[in-house]
């Protein structure tokens, strides 16, 4: 009895959200618990493994119940689903950051330096050590959690490629570029440019950035030669580009 006792007034307590009056978290204690526990299982995934996290060992170190995690989240692959939706969502956004600051640039510049600086973010962020283990782990479960798949590919890919397009119609509309379908050529740049990096670095080939990079520079060459041609057709497009440009 006095030892029972002794335990119950040591044990560090459970740490929950605040309550309202009905008993439910209120709003931003729901919101802090979430990000908590997004936060934990995302070090936990990165550390263990899929097959390695249990939602009880989630629960236990982001100190909340486990009937909380199990009615969030339903199940791991619930919760690894919503670990994976917001990292791609961090991936993502430099590359939206750097099409959105290339396009701000100097009219000078030329486009094969934007696209290689928005190559190079994309390197940094696509091929390093957390967003690759997410891509192992990934492709390890697409085959029995199709929806896995669906979402790298939906909130992943098709995210990356129509922001790629929208910055290739930008391009084509200042006659930067010369292609017909920019969601195509945003295909064929995404995969060029980082495509067979990504690949390796998936079979666990460890990335070394300055090799990556000469070969993301050698693809973008290749990929201008088709998108905009010779140099003096480059040149005839940018004076072009100019002489369109209304004055203020």
């Amino acid at each position: 009895m006095g030892l029972a006792a002794t335990k119950a007034k040591t044990a560090a307590p459970r740490r929950e959200a605040s309550k309202s009056r009905g008993g439910r978290p209120t709003k931003s204690a729901a919101i802090e618990r979430d990000q908590r526990l997004i936060e934990v299982a995302t070090r936990l995934f990165l550390d263990r493994g899929f097959d390695a996290t249990s939602l009880d060992a989630v629960a236990e170190a982001a100190r909340v119940s486990k009937p909380t995690v199990y009615s969030r989240y339903g199940d791991k692959r619930g919760l690894f689903t919503a670990v994976l939706r917001r990292e791609i969502a961090r991936w993502l956004a430099p590359l939206s950051a750097a099409a959105e600051t290339q396009l701000g640039n100097s009219s000078d510049i030329s486009v094969e330096q934007r696209l290689n600086e928005i190559g190079r973010e994309m390197l940094l962020f696509t091929c390093g050590p957390d967003a690759m283990a997410f891509s192992r782990m990934m492709t390890a479960q697409a085959i029995n959690f199709p929806d896995v798949a669906k979402l790298g590919k939906e909130e992943g890919w098709l995210k990356a490629v129509a922001t790629t397009a929208r910055f290739f119609d930008r391009l084509v509309a200042q006659g930067a570029l010369d292609v017909e379908d920019t969601t195509i050529a945003a295909e064929v740049f995404l995969d060029v440019v980082v495509g067979h990096t990504h690949r390796m670095a998936t079979f666990g080939t460890p990335m070394e950035f300055k090799a990556a990079e000469k070969r993301m520079r050698a693809a973008i060459k290749l990929f201008l030669a088709g998108a905009i041609g010779p140099a003096d057709r480059t040149q005839t497009a940018t004076k072009a580009a100019q002489r369109r440009r209304p004055s203020r």
